[in-house]
């Protein structure tokens, strides 16, 4: 039988410094009638090119540890990205269901008028950024907004007011404690963004059934004077302390496109990894410039640039590795990632994200978007009893259940034939 020729690239020799490249024929029948050797049927995996290094002990993790430096954190984020995403989607198996996403819905239950600086908020009210502040709303109007958010599949429904600090709103916080019990009724997870609050402000949200709080510390603690001046990272670091004392979860992450560096997400890694414990949740927000901002108006200017999405994956895919246990949430600016590059996150470790009508003052993917999406890859929402809170809520209540009381509940089930 005649064989058919098959053109395979032949390297010669450079010329002038290129090389060149033509293709000479063989038969295609030497191609497939050569038989395969036993060690070429078993190819062995690929292993990581720096096996026995930092980035394999992350890989190989059992479980969370706070006694991360900054190098070994660096060493993880500078790892090649093929391997860093394949190294952070086999952590993320291992602690997680990779098809589980945590939908979460914020509300702003309180809008502008925040004496803050921080250079990329359009709540701040030292800048014209168009927004109006308003009072907080009333506490029907958050529980109707839960209801919906429930319904379209939510189980968690956050709260953010726009304020520096807690001090001297009684009447504020009497109502927060009323949306947190009425969100926690609904069979919701309740979290709120208020600011800076103390101990006791802690305990009567813990007190009401708070499940986490969001304190974002933004960035590294280097580059933090260079985006805000009005509150100090310490002083963020001891809301948090405050929180985790209560016996809160802490929501605590950063945002990227601010004018950072790769050594600074490096640097707000470093500074959740070592807390006393790993936060329940680690937001990863990607800056949505508000023309009115500083940092706003810089990068329409061109004097900033927006974060690429090689460093948001990066981040993630970092953040996988050294917070194996933690809810990783993309948060804003998910709005502009084409469907594929969210993907690309839940592969590399995201496992939560915000879904709604809106996103405090930016535009959030909405619930019938997400359920699109998520009916194409093969996703599903997490259930509350799948969260490190639902956790350990159902712990708590099996550990104060009577002695024999779930086999005395059994035995009383009505019986069928």
């Amino acid at each position: 039988m005649a064989h058919r020729a098959l053109l395979r690239p032949v390297r010669l020799a450079p010329s002038s410094g290129f090389g060149r490249t033509c293709r000479i024929a063989r038969p295609f029948s030497t191609v497939i009638d050569a038989p395969i050797s036993a060690a070429a049927q078993q190819v062995p995996p690929a292993a990581p090119s720096n096996a026995g290094s930092v980035f394999s002990d992350a890989v190989n993790a059992t479980g969370p540890r706070t006694n991360w430096t900054k190098e070994q954190i660096a060493e993880v984020y500078n790892t090649s990205l093929i391997e860093l995403t394949h190294g952070a989607s086999t952590v993320h198996r291992r602690f997680h269901d990779p098809a589980a996403i945590q939908m979460c819905t914020l509300m702003n239950i309180k809008t502008g008028g925040c004496s803050e600086d921080c250079s990329y908020c359009a709540q701040s009210s030292r800048y014209n950024t168009g927004l109006k502040a308003s009072k907080m709303v009333d506490v029907e109007s958050v529980l109707e907004a839960a209801r919906v958010a429930k319904a379209n599949g939510s189980s968690r429904f956050c709260m953010g007011a726009a304020w520096r600090d807690m001090r001297g709103r009684k009447t504020n916080l009497k109502n927060v404690t009323a949306m947190v019990k009425g969100v926690r009724a609904l069979g919701m997870e309740a979290c709120v963004t208020l600011g800076m609050i103390d101990a006791e402000q802690a305990k009567e949200l813990k007190n009401a059934g708070l499940t986490a709080y969001n304190h974002n510390v933004d960035t590294s603690r280097e580059h933090y004077p260079s985006v805000i001046t009005t509150r100090s990272y310490d002083e963020r670091l001891a809301t948090i302390n405050n929180v985790q004392n209560a016996g809160i979860h802490v929501c605590t992450g950063g945002i990227l496109g601010l004018g950072e560096k790769p050594q600074d997400h490096v640097g707000l890694i470093y500074t959740v990894a070592t807390l006393p414990a790993h936060p329940e949740s680690f937001p990863v927000n990607a800056l949505v410039p508000i023309k009115g901002t500083p940092l706003g108006d810089r990068i329409s200017k061109g004097e900033t640039k927006t974060i690429a999405f090689d460093a948001i994956l990066r981040t993630i895919a970092t953040a996988r590795l050294v917070l194996p246990t933690t809810i990783i949430r993309l948060a804003a600016g998910r709005h502009t990632m084409r469907e594929e590059k969210q993907m690309m996150c839940f592969m590399a470790g995201a496992n939560a994200v915000f879904t709604g009508e809106k996103m405090l003052t930016t535009a959030c993917n909405g619930w019938e978007e997400d359920k699109a999406m998520f009916e194409r890859w093969g996703l599903r929402p997490m259930e509350v009893e799948e969260t490190m809170g639902g956790k350990e809520e159902l712990a708590e209540k099996a550990a104060v259940q009577p002695a024999g009381a779930e086999a005395q509940s059994s035995s009383t089930q009505p019986t069928t034939a």
